[in-house]
Formats: structure tokens, C-alpha cells, sequence
């Protein structure tokens, strides 16, 4: 499944189709990074956010990543997202 990654410092943000999948190969490649690296990843601190899914799918796809629900709209490296730009 074809993942984009976008990353700043110590943040990351994956940009795919919102697919089982997909949330699959996530959780996949920062288990593997773990393993690879012996850091942790703190699912505690991380968030999924998806657009065109149902609420219940969310929260399918957050509890098998373990961690928080992002809600929008949210800023990241204090850019709004998901907001109007007026």
C-alpha cells in the first residue's frame, strides 16, 4: 500500500488511503522502526486522523493503533488545518 510520509524533527505524519490496510502498514513499519532502533514510540502521545470515514471506523482503526483520535480541525508546526483560510 503506497504511504506518503511527511516529517519535521521528531513529528511524523503518514498520508495514504483511509484503508485497513494502510493503518496496517503504519502500525507495521513503527513496530519495525522500534525493533530496528530500540526507541520507543509513544502511541499514548500519538493521534490518527482520517477524512470520508465513518466515526466507527475511526475508532476501529485508533484502538488497533492505540492511540488518541485527532479531531479537526488541528495545527501542526502552528499551521491550522482542516480550517478556512479566510
Amino acid at each position: 500500500m503506497p504511504v506518503e510520509v511527511l516529517q519535521y524533527a521528531d513529528d511524523t505524519i503518514f498520508f495514504g488511503e483511509a484503508s485497513m490496510a494502510n493503518v496496517k502498514t503504519v502500525k507495521v513499519t513503527l513496530r519495525s522502526f522500534e525493533l530496528v532502533s530500540r526507541l520507543r514510540i509513544n502511541f499514548a502521545k500519538s493521534k490518527f486522523g482520517v477524512v470520508g470515514q465513518s466515526e466507527e471506523w475511526c475508532l476501529h482503526a485508533v484502538n488497533y493503533l492505540n492511540c488518541a483520535l485527532l479531531q479537526f480541525p488541528f495545527c501542526y508546526l502552528g499551521i491550522p488545518i482542516g480550517v478556512n483560510p479566510k
